[in-house]
């Protein structure tokens, strides 16, 4: 099922404007759904799907923990492509809950890992 939802979470960012570049990227960090464009950005996007409300709402299961692997993952995308640190970054939610999709942009902030 969350293929499906990844599927239509990536049209419906292209139909908005958004550039995709890649989709499913993974390293052993773990995995980012889809990484585009928009408005000047590098965007990497999380995707969440909720077929109800009985398991709570698709934007809250991308806690902490989650947006600090996605941003892991980010950084060693950005490394392996030679993109600077100079280079505008937003991390977006795709939240669908049931049906309805919504399109958090800049959801959360970078999060920096300690060395």
């Amino acid at each position: 099922m969350g293929a499906v939802w990844e599927q239509k979470a990536a049209e419906y960012l292209e139909a908005r404007g958004m550039k995709i570049k890649e989709r499913n990227f993974r390293n052993r960090q773990g995995e980012i759904d889809i990484i585009g464009y928009h408005d000047g950005y590098l965007v990497f996007v999380e995707v969440k799907y909720r077929s109800g409300n009985d398991k709570g709402y698709a934007a809250e299961a991308v806690d902490y923990r989650k947006q600090r692997q996605i941003c892991k993952v980010a950084d060693y995308y950005r490394y392996i492509h030679r993109l600077g640190e100079n280079i505008a970054v937003r991390y977006d939610v795709i939240a669908v809950q049931g049906e309805e999709i919504e399109w958090l942009q800049n959801a959360f902030p970078h999060i920096y890992m300690r060395g």
